[in-house]
């Protein structure tokens, strides 16, 4: 019996992926969180084989997670179910030693597949994520090659602490709409799609 756990911040999402984890022979769910840091006392108190977590957690994130579990639980498989397919943010956590990782678009069929083969010591890329990784590798705005002036770099570490625009244009002396027109820049620079991802680049980036 493959023992797992499931970490996301969308309730729903936990209680969907239980119910159709629970219906599958040899696949048994032993313990949710909806954060990153009450992933830690589960793995602690049980004996875990495949941690499916989510990249966005408040508290600790994916890739903050997945970097705990590697040094402190080295047998816990991990494989990642999220939304981002940005090339950023796949190979980022496959840096850190996941094992694992599939978007949540894909079906009950592609769960279980992953999580049986990373149980057996192997690896487990979706589709979708392998055809990002290979247009990360045709594009020239992939992760080390993103160039950003200095002040967009100072505005992109204040994003990383979680600043809001107000907050940012008052520690700078600058017009909310100068920084506006800041945020939207790197937007387009750094490839992420909006706000949110922005702030998980910057923080998966070091920007923070």
């Amino acid at each position: 019996m493959i023992k797992i756990i499931i970490a996301d911040d969308h309730e729903i999402v936990v209680d969907g992926l239980i119910s159709l984890i629970n219906e599958e022979d040899g696949i048994t769910v032993i313990g949710q969180a909806n954060n990153g840091k009450d992933v830690i006392p589960l793995l602690q108190n049980n004996d875990i084989d495949v941690a499916v977590l989510d990249i966005n957690m408040p508290k600790m994130d994916g890739v903050e997670l997945t970097n705990y579990i590697r040094s402190e639980f080295p047998k816990v498989k991990i494989l990642i179910l999220t939304m981002y397919k940005d090339v950023k943010f796949i190979r980022r956590i496959l840096e850190v030693g996941a094992h694992g990782y599939i978007l949540k678009n894909k079906g009950k069929e592609e769960l279980v597949t992953a999580i049986k083969t990373i149980y057996d010591d192997g690896e487990y890329l979706g589709d979708d994520v392998k055809n990002a990784l290979i247009a990360g590798l045709r594009s020239k705005n992939v992760h080390g090659e993103v160039r950003l002036t200095q002040r967009e770099k100072e505005i992109l570490k204040f994003i990383g602490k979680g600043l809001s625009t107000p907050d940012i244009a008052e520690k700078l002396s600058r017009a909310q709409s100068t920084i506006n027109s800041h945020r939207k820049n790197l937007i387009e620079k750094t490839g992420v799609k909006n706000s949110k991802e922005l702030i998980i680049y910057a923080r998966e980036n070091g920007y923070n």
